[in-house]
């Protein structure tokens, strides 16, 4: 929606009125609008969605956030052509309960995709993402959309669970995470993995199929789905398996970094955004079309050569630490997001769910409480805040809370190396707006600000019940 258009003809045609301009001056106002109606309709149209989403990429893995070595020209080009976002947060630091964060507006622990004692779906799982909650790709179908993900789904692999039961019109992907195969150094939590099924459709077309293919396979189904549909408004949900270990790379990216196969991969995931990209603007469709970047999580600091950076930012994946929760996030809509742009608003993956209801023409459902904001505001104006805190969940308890540049730690957790969390009294405190590394705790210096962090947390504690968990419904008979 052309905000630019309707804010300039309607507040000047009104003080011009209240003014007492002369008839002549209303007249001339009048043509204007007849002129540039037609450019307002069309600027109304709800744009094509297409979310691009990592998987365990850190803050500091693009060239855009200040990585020196591996290559993303694609995605630097995203940053200067449009918005690159620097305290952008996801709804959780693993896996499932990020992606269904992200397809939900809603905290996992709103929408049942947290526990404290298994991180994520596996494939001994029974259940997956709840069939009351909307996704994004519901919501947008309703609206007239056609939705198609490619890549990783990981909210459910049975039957029921699947991307066709719960709004998506195309599936070409795996289920869930590429390391839930047998191979060196990986140890299946229960028995023996089974062998991991790419599916197109409801069909599984292959198990355990080459990945060093994988990303060319995802970005020739995604530019697939974009040209069979050009004629229609589309959402595509662009899920990445990588740069998650195993790495894979195809010929034409493997050993070509400065930054070894992490580097290769990462340089394959920008060649796709560069592909999506182009095929975008060779259909004319650029200007009616929202591209979103990002990732699920922050990077796999254990896999160190085969892991990322989070940058400047403390530890990684499994932390409520930033560098756990705080991505990359690049939006671009030619003509609609000024180029070049820096936005330091806070901004969660939820907030895509509402902003994108918003511009299919959507409402959302009054029956329960979503987490997200409507990002339009900042999209139009970098300065504009519409949200002013963030929750930081570690399985279904809050670790963390952020309120302005105060971020408060009840709990903190070094991630994988079979460490209990560590209890904090009086909690930490950081100004994470000054100190974005989280080097300096204050805590003893600002009791006030402590104390109505307390408050807040408290507010939001009291905002639900949790709900049943979904992790934790497991057979581990489905283990071969």
């Amino acid at each position: 929606m052309n905000y630019f258009i309707q804010r300039s003809v309607t507040g000047n045609t009104r003080s011009r009125l209240e003014s007492g301009t002369e008839i002549s001056t209303i007249l001339a106002i009048i043509v204007c609008i007849i002129y540039l109606l037609p450019l307002s309709l069309s600027a109304q149209t709800a744009p094509n969605i297409i979310i691009i989403y990592a998987d365990d990429l850190g803050y500091g893995d693009l060239g855009c956030y200040g990585n020196p070595t591996i290559r993303t020209p694609n995605l630097d080009r995203m940053a200067m052509e449009g918005m690159k976002f620097t305290q952008f947060y996801v709804g959780a630091s693993v896996c499932t309960p990020s992606r269904a964060a992200l397809l939900t507006g809603r905290l996992p622990i709103r929408n049942g995709m947290c526990s404290d004692r298994i991180r994520v779906l596996f494939p001994f799982s029974t259940s997956g993402i709840a069939g009351e909650e909307l996704t994004l790709a519901e919501a947008l179908k309703q609206q007239g959309y056609r939705t198609g993900i490619v890549g990783k789904w990981h909210l459910g692999h049975l039957p029921g669970y699947l991307p066709l039961d719960h709004g998506f019109d195309r599936y070409f992907g795996f289920p869930y995470s590429n390391d839930m195969i047998e191979y060196p150094g990986r140890k299946p939590p229960a028995g023996k993995y089974p062998p991991i099924p790419l599916y197109d459709q409801d069909k599984v077309i292959e198990t355990e199929p080459d990945q060093r293919q994988l990303t060319k396979r995802y970005t020739a189904a995604a530019l697939d789905f974009i040209e069979e549909n050009k004629g229609e408004r589309i959402f595509l949900y662009m899920a990445h398996s990588f740069p998650h270990v195993p790495l894979f790379a195809s010929d034409d990216f493997e050993g070509k970094s400065s930054r070894g196969l992490y580097g290769d991969v990462v340089e394959e995931v920008d060649w796709n955004v560069g592909q999506i990209m182009d095929k975008i603007q060779s259909l004319g469709l650029a200007e009616n079309t929202l591209i979103f970047f990002t990732s699920d999580n922050g990077p796999w600091l254990v896999q160190k050569e085969e892991g990322g950076s989070a940058g400047l930012l403390r530890e990684g994946k499994g932390s409520t630490w930033e560098g756990g929760m705080r991505e990359p996030a690049l939006a671009w809509w030619p003509g609609h997001i000024n180029p070049g742009i820096v936005t330091q608003s806070l901004a969660t993956t939820m907030d895509l769910f509402v902003t994108a209801v918003e511009l299919a023409g959507g409402s959302l459902p009054e029956d329960r409480v979503y987490d997200g904001k409507n990002l339009l505001p900042v999209f139009m104006d970098a300065t504009s805040e519409v949200r002013d805190e963030i929750f930081y969940y570690l399985g279904a308890q809050l670790f963390a809370v952020r309120k302005g540049p105060w971020k408060m730690h009840y709990k903190t957790l070094t991630p994988y190396v079979g460490e209990s969390a560590e209890m904090h009294d009086p909690p930490l405190l950081y100004n994470v707006e000054e100190d974005p590394g989280e080097s300096r705790n204050i805590a003893d210096k600002f009791p006030e600000i402590i104390k109505a962090l307390d408050q807040v947390a408290d507010q939001h504690r009291n905002s639900f019940l949790p709900p049943k968990s979904i992790l934790e419904m497991v057979d581990t008979t489905l283990m071969r």
